[in-house]
């Protein structure tokens, strides 16, 4: 980064931050601690209004703001795409800002880099899934969520789990403390901390019903972090299944979650899965038919063979 693009970048992170440190600069940066003071010096003779705190660091004087920069073409890309992004993923009301920061980023460009932004753009398409009323109604849970996090509030619904607990049961009544949203392989998950297992559990939006915002109030703890937060591999049972050729494409295409490997062979594919429990992969397996043999462990095959006789029996 050269010393001009390094200057104006200073001063957009002076404007996200209240303070910042020479040194918490100099690491973003990587650069010296004596440049980011030479730095500092230059923006104050250039007009900037950076106030230097001993012991504290750098701040902008109240009211200042950074005239508009300009964009180029990729940058201006990157924005539109963005705003495409957020309009087909998440819920109504950024939906709507999306297209109105959209329109506010295109009447700003200048007409050269507006058109050929415009060309780059239509060489690109986010497909998203059809809008069916599953998909309606976890938007709504999406700005529901969204507004319970923001207000440090506990919400509650009703949960559908894949798998039955052991005495059958696949629903219960959730009350938890939202803390965030993870939007993983295409479907948004809610990481939040769960009152009923008294730790953190993971929900995907998909699977609620009849969520309602309580008045109930949390603390997030102040050792969480979304962006660093890692759960518990807790994944300890391999699964080992043999696919025949004619749809070896198909399953590599599939990326299912649970794949660990996948061996080329004379007879397939060798596909090594690590699961919680075996029942997870059970209806990913029946999918591919006589396409998929499972190897191991011995009680899934036996488990995949049983239900293929009920099957069966009902044709």
């Amino acid at each position: 980064m050269n010393k001009t693009d390094r200057l104006l970048a200073i001063v957009l992170e002076l404007q996200r931050n209240e303070v910042l440190r020479a040194e918490d600069l100099a690491a973003t940066f990587e650069t010296s601690v004596r440049t980011i003071y030479r730095d500092i010096q230059a923006l104050s003779e250039a007009g900037v209004a950076v106030i230097g705190a001993p012991g504290q660091g750098y701040s902008l004087m109240e009211g200042y703001f950074l005239p508009p920069v300009s964009f180029t073409v990729e940058e201006a890309v990157t924005l539109l795409i963005g705003t495409d992004f957020i309009e087909q993923w998440f819920d109504v009301h950024y939906g709507s800002k999306s297209r109105t920061s959209r329109g506010k980023i295109e009447a700003i460009l200048p007409e050269p880099i507006r058109s050929r932004a415009s060309r780059i753009r239509k060489s690109f398409r986010l497909l998203a899934s059809v809008e069916d009323i599953a998909r309606i109604q976890e938007k709504a849970y999406l700005e529901a969520i969204r507004r319970a996090i923001l207000e440090e509030r506990k919400i509650r619904f009703r949960y559908s789990k894949r798998i039955a607990e052991a005495d059958g049961n696949r629903q219960s009544v959730r009350t938890v403390a939202p803390y965030g949203l993870v939007l993983l392989q295409g479907s948004w998950v809610l990481v939040a901390q769960c009152e009923l297992r008294q730790n953190i559990r993971h929900f995907r939006l998909s699977r609620m019903s009849e969520l309602i915002e309580l008045e109930d109030r949390f603390m997030l703890p102040a050792d969480f972090n979304l962006d660093v937060y890692q759960p518990p591999d807790d994944r300890n049972v391999r699964v080992r299944i043999c696919v025949q050729p004619d749809i070896a494409d198909k399953v590599r295409e599939s990326n299912n979650f649970y794949i660990e490997t996948i061996e080329d062979h004379t007879e397939g594919l060798l596909v090594t899965l690590r699961v919680r429990q075996p029942e997870e992969l059970l209806h990913w397996v029946l999918s591919w038919g006589g396409g998929v043999v499972v190897l191991e462990p011995e009680s899934f095959r036996h488990r995949v063979r049983d239900e293929l006789k009920k099957t069966l029996k009902r044709y």
